[in-house]
């Protein structure tokens, strides 16, 4: 058993007979009344986020888990095929056990969480950033670099990122996978 003081961005926890990973927590300590913890928690298996407020020491049953390298092959509709880089076993798993889908390239390497008790897969971490190349977007005008508009374009995996207006087709750009935004132009 943990205490909310063990909360953690990435904790699997079991929940109203449910396991949830935390993807937000926030301590607030008012000035008047006790501590507490605001949380934003996502189903592993439904994929549903709910927001939940524990208060400051309250008892979390949280799941141990295990983590892996996966090398992404290719999508199936919404069943995604995925290969243990040391073992080369495969797994296949729904859409909805993936935090940013749009932006899995095929061959790039994620983390899949597995529960160690029954060894279920739950989740799968992205790495922080990708490097994706624009495939289709409207021309820049020159002399528009300076503002702070940006344009919708569409990356070499469907994804459509909102990417500032000197951004081409055929220029690669990092994606923050966490918010599904534009960072940078890749440095190649």
């Amino acid at each position: 058993m943990a205490t909310t003081s063990d909360i953690r961005k990435g904790l699997c926890i079991r929940y109203n007979h449910d396991i949830y990973k935390i993807i937000e927590f926030l301590h607030v300590k008012p000035g008047k009344g006790p501590a507490f913890v605001r949380t934003k928690l996502k189903s592993v298996t439904t994929g549903k986020v709910i927001d939940n407020t524990f208060s400051a020491g309250h008892k979390i049953d949280d799941v141990r888990v295990e983590t892996r390298s996966y090398q992404f092959l290719y999508a199936d509709g919404s069943t995604y095929h995925f290969m243990n880089t040391e073992d080369y076993n495969q797994i296949a798993l729904q859409e909805s056990a993936l935090d940013a889908p749009g932006l899995l390239k095929e061959g790039e390497i994620v983390t899949i969480m597995f529960n160690t008790e029954d060894s279920m897969p739950l989740s799968v971490d992205m790495p922080a950033s990708v490097i994706l190349e624009v495939t289709h977007t409207e021309p820049g005008v020159k002399g528009n670099t300076a503002t702070n508009a940006t344009k919708p374009a569409t990356v070499e995996t469907g994804a459509r990122v909102n990417v500032p207006l000197f951004i081409n087709e055929g220029d690669r750009i990092k994606i923050d996978t966490e918010k599904g935004s534009y960072m940078e132009r890749a440095k190649d």
